[in-house]
This record gives C-alpha cells, sequence and structure tokens, in this order.
C-alpha cells in the first residue's frame, strides 16, 4: 500500500483541543477580500488535493474497533516531551527541526493492532515506540522500538533495536511505508504489504506490558498519518439474549429489555447495572439514540447505586445535539463528554444512527472515541475520593446504563471490555 492517497469522506473542520469545562468556540466569521473571491475555487481545488492525505475510518473498520489516534487535523491526543517542530501539515503529522524527541499519545495501551503510514528522509532516523514510558532510556528494557532507519549499522528499518533484525530488508528512505504491527501479550508482529516482516516474542519476566506510543524525531524530515489502533483483549459483558450478569436498580421507572440483540432502555429515570466491576479498562459499544436529542449515557468506576435517582460514578455522556450548526458547540456536554467535568470537543453522532463509543480510563486519565473518532482527552486532577461525584476515583466500579426521564429511547449492544495493566510509573500525561 506504499504511496497510496485515500479519499477523505470525513468534513476537515478545525483544529480543536480538549476544552476543560467550555465547548470549543465557533470561528468567527471575517470579511472576504475580492482578490479572495476570484482565488476561491483554486483554494478549494487545493484544499482537496491536501485532504487526501488522511483517510477517515470506514464504517465497517469502526465496527471492528478500530479508532483513529490521530485525527488528520490536529495533535489533540498527543503530547510532545520536547521542543520539536511538530506540526498537523496536509493531513499529516510533520517534524524536522528539534532536539532528538518524541510525540507520544496521551493515553497508554497494552495490547493492540496499529496501522501507521511512515516517511522518513533519506538519510533520516526515525522509529515508533511501543509500550515506552513518556522518555524512553533503554530500548532492551522500558520500551519497544521498531526502528525507521535505513543506514542504521546495527538494527535497520523495521527492525525491533536490541532485540530482533527483521526477516527481510525493508527501504523506507524517500518513501510512504504503511506497516501493520501487532502487539499481543509477548508477542510482536509487524507486516509491510500484508508480509510478516518481523516475529518477535519477548521471555524477559519484566517485559513492558503497556505505555505510550511514540513517534521519533531523530535525525532528517519524518512524517507520520493514518495512525490507527484496534484495541484487543475484550470480551463481550452483555450476551445479547438476556440481562444475565446485570440488574435493574430497584425503585426506578426506566424498563429495560433485550430487543433484536441489544439492551432497550424506555420511560423514566433508572439504571442497569453491571455486576462485575472495572478499575483500568478499554470499553467498546454500539449505541443508537431512537428520538430527538435524547439524554443518556454510560456510568464507570461507579458505586453500587444507592437509588435510580442518584448514580455515583463517571457518566460518559449521550447527548446528540449541538448548538446552530456547529458540532464543535456540544448541548450538555454532548456524546463522548464526561459529564459534568469535560465536553465533548465535537457531537460526531447523529440520533437515529448506531454509532460507536470508546471508553478508556487508566488511572486518572479518561480518553473517549465516537465512531472511532477521538473527542475526549481528560485527566482527573482532583484530589482522591470514594465517590467520583467528589474526587478522582481510580478503583473497581461498576457499569450502569442510564434511563434518564420519559422521552428515553436508547439501545446499547456489543458491550465489550479488556482489563488494562495499571500505568507507567503513575506518569500523568
Amino acid at each position: 500500500m506504499r504511496n497510496s492517497f485515500w479519499v477523505l469522506s470525513l468534513l476537515v473542520l478545525s483544529a480543536a483541543g480538549c476544552a476543560q469545562e467550555e465547548p470549543v468556540p465557533a470561528a468567527v466569521d471575517s470579511p472576504v477580500e475580492e482578490s479572495e473571491k476570484v482565488a476561491a475555487p483554486a483554494k478549494a481545488e487545493q484544499k482537496a488535493a491536501v485532504a487526501t492525505q488522511h483517510r477517515p475510518l470506514s464504517r465497517a473498520e469502526i465496527t471492528e474497533g478500530w479508532i483513529q489516534l490521530f485525527d488528520g487535523e490536529s495533535l489533540f491526543g498527543w503530547k510532545a516531551t520536547n521542543d520539536v517542530n511538530w506540526s498537523v501539515e496536509n493531513g499529516e503529522i510533520v517534524a524536522s527541526a528539534g532536539e532528538p524527541g518524541w510525540l507520544n499519545t496521551t493515553t497508554q495501551f497494552a495490547d493492540y493492532e496499529l496501522r501507521c503510514e511512515c516517511w522518513v528522509e533519506k538519510g533520516g532516523n526515525s522509529g515508533l515506540f511501543l509500550r515506552a514510558p513518556l522518555e524512553p532510556q533503554d530500548p532492551s528494557a522500558d520500551c519497544y522500538e521498531f526502528n525507521l532507519c535505513d543506514t542504521h549499522a546495527a538494527f535497520a528499518t523495521a527492525s525491533l533495536v536490541t532485540r530482533q533484525q527483521p526477516a527481510q530488508p525493508v527501504a523506507n528512505d524517500g518513501e510512504w511505508v504503511a506497516y501493520h504491527i501487532t502487539v499481543g501479550g509477548n508477542q510482536i508482529i509487524a507486516k509491510v504489504d500484508g508480509k510478516t516482516v518481523l516475529d518477535f516474542t519477548d521471555e524477559s519476566p519484566d517485559r513492558p506490558v503497556t505505555g505510550y506510543i511514540g513517534l521519533q524525531f531523530r535525525e532528517g524530515t519524518v512524517k507520520f498519518r493514518n495512525i490507527a489502533l484496534k484495541p484487543l483483549g475484550t470480551s463481550p459483558i452483555f450476551n445479547g439474549t438476556d440481562l444475565t450478569g446485570w440488574r435493574v436498580v430497584e425503585g426506578g421507572k426506566s424498563t429495560f429489555e433485550v430487543q433484536e440483540g441489544a439492551i432497550h432502555v424506555s420511560d423514566g429515570r433508572g439504571y442497569l447495572e453491571s455486576e462485575s466491576t472495572w478499575d483500568d479498562f478499554v470499553l467498546q459499544a454500539e449505541i443508537i439514540s431512537n428520538g430527538e436529542h435524547l439524554n443518556s449515557g454510560i456510568f464507570f468506576r461507579a458505586l453500587p447505586a444507592p437509588s435510580a435517582d442518584q448514580m455515583n460514578g463517571y457518566e460518559a455522556q449521550v447527548r446528540n445535539e449541538w448548538k446552530g450548526d456547529d458540532r464543535n458547540q456540544p448541548v450538555d456536554f454532548g456524546t463522548g463528554g464526561i459529564y459534568r467535568r469535560v465536553p465533548t470537543r465535537r457531537v460526531i453522532s447523529s440520533d437515529h444512527e448506531w454509532f460507536t463509543m470508546t471508553v478508556i480510563a487508566q488511572a486518572a486519565h479518561v480518553a473517549v472515541w465516537v465512531d472511532g473518532f477521538p473527542v475526549t482527552d481528560w485527566t482527573d486532577e482532583r484530589a482522591p475520593a470514594e465517590n467520583p461525584r467528589e474526587g478522582l476515583r481510580t478503583a473497581a466500579g461498576h457499569f450502569s446504563i442510564q434511563g434518564h426521564d420519559p422521552t428515553t429511547d436508547l439501545s446499547f449492544r456489543k458491550l465489550r471490555v479488556a482489563k488494562l495493566p495499571p500505568p507507567r510509573i503513575k506518569e500523568t500525561p
């Protein structure tokens, strides 16, 4: 799949950071000069050409659980370790100057499939760092470094530095190469154009089991695009047939029943609570709102509900509503926001359409994707408390599906969860 360009079907919107308590402000219109009007067709044509550099996920990929680590328009969900000039150009992450350093995901991952297209200037030196701390010191112990350097004397492109050479040479300099890397348990498998070029098993007892994904700048211009990840190891927590493993909180008015393989909730306020508890996890679920601007949510790390009137947990909000025509201005925190804590930066989902929500919680950090698009990246900096309504809770708690009011009419299906190991060295992104 080298040198391939895919057409962007997702609307290209202005980059938006994660606000802490306010929605992203709408863009302000400015007067258009006559010269700009004349140049408009050329600009539109140029914008269309630029847009082809980033490929959004297909519906099939979203259904399979894939999420975008890079949205093609901003560095949302990434954090640099130093002053490297990381930027977004033409749907690509680019770096060309500065002291050697990394651009890391703000979320840590354990087992996953990773897809990434990489370009390294001839004679350049870069790498993809897997299960890494923020600033790796020893690729033989504290991370896995997938090298991108054709001229490296000992470990060339597609090798794991200090660990294993590729099964066959991979030319990387000056051209786009699409890598597909599976990190599962103690095994790392890398493919190029569908062919396996690396298959490594780590037998060490203290091997890395979780960490950040890092893009390295070391020498020469480097570029990355179409970075996507599929979490591995998720298991169903709803069997699609009945409510085994769940309990209805007493005193509520909601009706919870299984319809066509989904949990359907209707009528007044109430909660359906999981019998199992989870602390650090990946949760993925498909959801549909069968009415206009309905309000619901999935609670996590929740205390056992004292009644149907109160749920003490974090809430991944479900509400497909925005102000005016601007999806960057969510109403009531918006789908994918953490209710009362941080609004979604963009309302991706729409009523009457199934969408996928992915929630990753590890220690104080929470990230949310809607239909694979990153919408929330938040660290709970409050003082610890048993009740998440009052402060940071990292201890295990229940999942809970909310029935909000008499208009409630939503369905939830394909709920699946993977437990995550504790984060690396208690770092705060």
